[in-house]
């Protein structure tokens, strides 16, 4: 058995990879971009509304010496999945790391849902994860047999809530759901092809006017939490790094709750 081990000092320089993060013109997707970033990646920013957020988080990266740019795609179009995944492999040759974090997460009841509403929540967050994780596997593949490539990483992001339903989120539970279902399956069948493919499930996530918007929801939040904070973007980038990292090169079909330790809770 011959093991390649890199050195510790080695394990976070993402130089020369090329990270895809979807839904990184907004909120939890800019941070993970960002954090990418740093640690030398060239990074594309995916957006399919929110252009100038996208475009502030690039020129962000590029003040500080960093790489990105900006690809806009509605990830649940097939068709404008293969663009993403060739317009990256235009921009910077190849493909390494995969970030599926795009998804919304409106409230309604279930009772009052509507087909559509069901629809859609299932559609952006569970089937955009799908077509994105096949579009980039089937090009990893591809670099694999053009040049013996290294494989790749996927992670993708779930929720607290992919096993802790939450009321008015039955549509959003049942995807997330699906996503960490789809994180496993997947990671059985792309081993073959040296593509790892692990899950980061955020509990509550800080986002400027959360304390104003919803006071009683972060108020239950930091007595329920035991290290008592919201968490920050980057407590979740970088778990996402770890997982994208050969510091992770032996671990594949993982769940990594990072939730300030609240699903520790005794459930009865």
């Amino acid at each position: 058995m011959n093991i390649s081990i890199p050195p510790v000092r080695s394990l976070f320089d993402f130089s020369g990879k090329t990270v895809i993060v979807t839904g990184s013109g907004s909120g939890l997707g800019q941070g993970i971009a960002r954090r990418f970033a740093e640690a030398g990646a060239r990074v594309v920013v995916h957006y399919n509304a929110s252009r100038q957020g996208a475009a502030q988080v690039v020129s962000e990266i590029q003040t500080r010496g960093g790489t990105a740019v900006a690809i806009q795609a509605d990830i649940v179009q097939p068709q404008d999945v293969a663009r993403l995944v060739s317009e990256t492999v235009d921009a910077f040759g190849q493909v390494d790391v995969l970030i599926n974090n795009a998804g919304i997460y409106p409230l309604h009841g279930l009772l009052e849902m509507q087909p559509q509403e069901w629809d859609a929540v299932v559609d952006a967050n569970l089937r955009s994860a799908f077509l994105c994780t096949q579009a980039f596997a089937k090009q990893i593949v591809n670099q694999n047999s053009a040049s013996g490539g290294s494989g790749g990483a996927i992670v993708n992001i779930t929720s607290i809530e992919a096993e802790n339903p939450a009321p008015m989120h039955s549509h959003y539970v049942a995807a997330k759901g699906g996503v960490l279902m789809l994180t496993r399956a997947s990671a059985f069948e792309l081993a073959a092809h040296n593509i790892r493919v692990n899950a980061v499930a955020p509990g509550l996530i800080s986002r400027p006017g959360i304390e104003q918007a919803w006071p009683d929801g972060v108020e239950r939040w930091q007595r329920s939490a035991p290290l008592k904070r919201l968490g920050a973007p980057e407590d979740v980038a970088d778990a996402c790094l770890f997982f994208a990292s050969p510091a992770a090169r032996w671990i594949t079909g993982a769940n990594l709750l990072v939730d300030g330790g609240v699903m520790t809770h005794q459930i009865f």
